[in-house]
């Protein structure tokens, strides 16, 4: 069987938590650790993803450096910045599950 999962970003970076690699990925590790128990049984997994919250820090990141450099930097723009998280969180995701 087919298995589609959705994980939020919220799950993978819960609110309220530092905005830290070390908190995501072990929130990546419980999602994981799930999903890994699905393919045992002999599903085939199709996940997709979110990224909000990390999109959002990407950005506040982004604002805060053009702004230090007396806006001199032009900030990288939305879909820039939700590219590098995807890439981020499928990372994650594919060292936990191996």
């Amino acid at each position: 069987m087919r298995v589609v999962v959705a994980l939020g970003g919220n799950a993978l970076q819960r609110r309220g938590e530092a905005m830290t690699a070390d908190n995501q990925r072990a929130n990546v590790k419980v999602a994981a650790e799930q999903l890994a128990a699905v393919t045992r049984l002999g599903h085939n997994l199709v996940m997709c993803h979110g990224n909000g919250p990390q999109v959002g820090l990407l950005g506040l990141q982004n604002d805060a450096y053009a702004r230090h450099v007396d806006g001199k930097v032009t900030p990288y723009p939305l879909d820039v910045l939700g590219a590098q998280t995807e890439g981020m969180i499928g990372y994650m995701i594919e060292q936990e599950l191996g």
